[in-house]
């Protein structure tokens, strides 16, 4: 834990002690970490003397940002008006049940989070889902089985 707090000094300290190095401190912490623990977001709060609920409005309201920690793999699905037309909430579904996790959850094993998002901005090429920052264009429910089998075999490649 100690070492930790040392690692959020490290990143708290690489930007201004101001409140507008607020969400690049976040980013940074996101991307090293995968979500934002507490513990540095109570630091943060002190360093750059910003109330927490605050910090933690501003984390709340951006998708870019997790309160929870984050499976290895993240699946988003666009439920946005077009995608939504298109099937979206019944491919969000099947995810839920190839996965064994609901949407907004991340499962227990910490291999898979599966989150739904208002909208994406490319309702074109709808309904998206979005694997690990890889964009699936025109996905359909059998997709979503395809995905979950490419993900299942990246692991036993990784293991």
């Amino acid at each position: 834990m100690l070492h930790e707090q040392t690692e959020f000094e490290d990143i708290i300290q690489k930007h201004p002690q101001e409140k507008r190095a607020l969400i690049p401190i976040l980013q940074d912490l996101q991307t090293k970490y995968n979500y934002l623990p507490p513990v540095a977001l109570n630091m943060v709060s002190q360093a750059l003397n910003v109330p927490l609920i605050d910090i933690i409005s501003v984390a709340s309201f951006y998708n870019a940002f997790s309160l929870e920690p984050k499976g290895e793999h993240q699946i988003t699905v666009c439920m946005g008006t077009a995608c939504h037309v298109r099937g979206a909430p019944l491919i969000l579904e099947e995810f839920e049940r190839k996965l064994d996790v609901e949407a907004g959850h991340t499962r227990k094993d910490g291999k898979y989070s599966l989150d739904s998002v208002a909208c994406l901005g490319c309702c074109a090429i709808g309904p998206v889902v979005v694997v690990d920052s890889e964009y699936h264009a025109q996905t359909g429910i059998r997709d979503a089985g395809k995905i979950t089998k490419m993900l299942e075999k990246k692991e036993k490649t990784n293991d």
